[in-house]
């Protein structure tokens, strides 16, 4: 197991590099830049303009941009925001960050927590009421976008019933300790729900085709022969071998959650790395918009190795050499 995980760290190291040659590649393809976005003042020279391209480096050869770029974050610097009067990259993303990692986690539990048990209750009564209800969930859940579910969530239970805000992270930010907690996760619980809708389905569907397949295997119709309680069997082998398709879906799902909240916290005005995100684009501040793909890109591949870890803690039956 620590040969193969030290040989996909080393594997990291050429992927990495070429993630980056495509995050730097398309940021450039893009029309304009960080001048170009503002609102520029008719009464300054366009000199100026060109004065401030050259400091900030926009002028020089794109091998030279990409190679500034690319030594300033090996060395842990993600550069100078070029719209966000001068801060670091690494300031805004920090600021943001926990923000959105609290709203992934979240919703991942809300995944999990109602995934997984519709899942397998499908699959022990297929086509019943409960199944039907689920399936149709589930092709619902996958239909309909996220922001859509925001939308409705935030008319039915913010403005209606009042039950949850519909906007913000935080109704005073001078709060601290328990109130602060319950005030944030407050403010948390919609656009939670509202992220969590898409993986709940595609996670339940995954799980009762799982669960179905295992349920009529031989293994699970000897251990119910023995006389094993369904209970038994259905947490201790059923469940376990059915959450493999689940741990295949959570590596890539890391990376979903924190991309994924981009609309979501547009629809909630959740300040997190999604409107961070948004705010550099429309403002074409490159080095911010190109340190969060790269942050997304690095998830996704941190997350597929920690699937790969947990496949032989599920089904002991896999082994690395």
């Amino acid at each position: 197991m620590a040969r193969y995980i030290i040989r996909r760290l080393l594997v990291f190291i050429p992927m990495l590099f070429l993630l980056t040659l495509i995050i730097f590649s398309l940021a450039k393809a893009a029309p304009g830049d960080p001048l170009t976005g503002k609102q520029l003042d008719p009464t300054v020279s366009k000199e100026v303009y060109e004065i401030q391209r050259e400091e900030l480096g926009l002028n020089d050869p794109l091998p030279t941009q990409y190679w500034n770029w690319l030594s300033s974050f090996t060395s842990g610097d993600f550069g100078q925001s070029m719209y966000y009067n001068g801060r670091s990259v690494e300031s805004l993303i920090s600021s943001r960050l926990l923000n959105t990692v609290y709203l992934g986690i979240l919703a991942y539990l809300i995944t999990l927590a109602v995934s997984i048990p519709l899942g397998i209750y499908s699959a022990r009564r297929p086509y019943s009421l409960l199944d039907n209800t689920a399936t149709t969930f589930g092709f619902v859940g996958l239909a309909i976008p996220n922001f859509f579910f925001g939308l409705i969530g935030i008319y039915i239970f913010s403005i209606h019933l009042g039950w949850f805000p519909s906007q913000s992270t935080m109704s005073d930010p001078l709060l601290t300790g328990i109130p602060a907690f319950m005030d944030r996760l407050h403010h948390m619980i919609l656009p939670a729900i509202t992220l969590a809708m898409a993986g709940t389905a595609t996670y339940m569907r995954y799980v009762r085709s799982e669960a179905l397949d295992i349920l009529g295997s031989e293994y699970i119709r000897m251990a119910k022969a023995k006389g094993m309680k369904e209970r038994t069997v259905l947490y201790k082998h059923t469940l376990r071998n059915a959450l493999i398709p689940i741990i295949t879906l959570s590596g890539y799902e890391f990376g979903i959650l924190l991309g994924g909240a981009v609309i979501t916290e547009q629809v909630f005005n959740y300040s997190g790395l999604g409107m961070l995100f948004i705010e550099s684009i429309v403002n074409r501040d490159y080095p911010v918009i190109m340190a969060i793909n790269l942050l997304l890109g690095a998830t996704i591949l941190l997350g597929n190795l920690l699937s790969d870890i947990l496949y032989s803690v599920a089904d002991p039956r896999i082994r690395y050499d």
